[in-house]
């Protein structure tokens, strides 16, 4: 049994942000994909209940830690961070960059991924046939989009979100914007400082060794 197990989902991009830590950080870990829905193999099955109550992925167990089960994506970066990123690879040490980390990430957390599934939602996954709630979400989503990219293009960036370097903030962030064309956003065009940070985490052998090909799948 591998000391870490995570509970994943083929295209559902906060499973695959986790990976991508685990990976950075050269930890050992076990994927289970789980399916969507209340299916023997899914996420409303009681079964998977008892592991995350809430139905959703991902979920993490530390079986090296009396499997301790720690369940939504931002949580389960931040510990596994403050618990085996000795070297401060991801995530600083003194508590001032900490902070600065923690504002982009928790911006992600609460903000952008949360928007960003609700365009999805409504103009991928439901057909468009809401015109408002597209547009509603859509719009929030360039706005966000224009602080990430003022934020990449400030001289001291280095083409980093935050500290000049690469952390969980930035990381945070990329399965969310990998697939933004699909609903109707060219990076590349509109908004070339993210495209190009968004090809830098891509070119790193530890995230492609732990990123999917597709998500959003109506």
């Amino acid at each position: 049994m591998a000391p870490l197990t995570l509970y994943s989902h083929p295209v559902g991009p906060n499973g695959w942000k986790v990976a991508q830590v685990l990976s950075m950080l050269g930890l050992e870990y076990e994927t289970v994909m789980k399916d969507f829905g209340d299916v023997p193999n899914g996420v409303k099955h009681p079964d998977f209940l008892k592991i995350n109550p809430n139905g959703r992925i991902p979920a993490l167990i530390d079986h090296t830690a009396d499997d301790l089960i720690i369940w939504e994506s931002g949580a389960i970066i931040m510990y596994l961070v403050k618990k085996f990123d000795k070297e401060h690879k991801l995530y600083p040490e003194s508590l001032a960059e900490q902070a600065l980390v923690d504002t982009w990430f928790f911006f992600q957390m609460s903000g952008f991924g949360p928007y960003t599934g609700q365009a999805v939602w409504f103009k991928l996954l439901d057909g468009n046939k809401d015109p408002y709630g597209s547009a509603r979400y859509l719009n929030e989503v360039h706005r966000m989009l224009k602080i990430l990219e003022q934020q990449l293009t400030k001289p001291d960036s280095q083409g980093w979100l935050v500290l000049g370097k690469l952390t969980i903030a930035d990381l945070s962030f990329l399965q969310w914007v990998r697939f933004l064309y699909k609903i109707g956003i060219d990076l590349e065009k509109e908004y070339p400082a993210i495209f190009k940070w968004k090809e830098a985490m891509l070119s790193i052998d530890a995230v492609k060794a732990s990123t999917v090909g597709e998500v959003w799948s109506p």
